[in-house]
């Protein structure tokens, strides 16, 4: 499942863990933050915090920079605007075809 370049299986894969859809408002608010940092705000160990991280990275969610001797990470939303919009396109398509079911089934009944 690809959408304007996006695997939309890994970015639904990674928003699937609610610890990851919460790290990714943590970085969203924060904007830039080391594992250590957003370990502080989160009820998980700061070795969690880099696995899930991997995972967002991943499905293209955040980047990490290196900044001396830490990682800072930024989260990037273009992947999740993107599911989406695979996602309403995907819904579209199944209302017009329960909507044309409907019709078929009205008009030969």
């Amino acid at each position: 499942m690809t959408a304007a370049g996006v695997d939309v299986g890994a970015v639904l894969a990674a928003m699937a863990d609610p610890t990851r859809r919460q790290l990714l408002d943590v970085l969203v608010e924060a904007g830039r933050a080391s594992a250590t940092t957003l370990a502080g705000r989160l009820p998980v160990s700061r070795q969690a915090v880099v696995k899930h991280l991997r995972v967002l990275e991943d499905a293209g969610l955040v980047t990490g920079v290196r900044a001396g001797r830490e990682v800072l990470y930024s989260a990037h939303t273009e992947p999740l605007d993107a599911s989406a919009r695979w996602l309403a396109d995907r819904a579209a398509a199944w209302d017009r075809r329960l909507a044309a079911l409907k019709r078929a089934a009205e008009q030969g009944g």
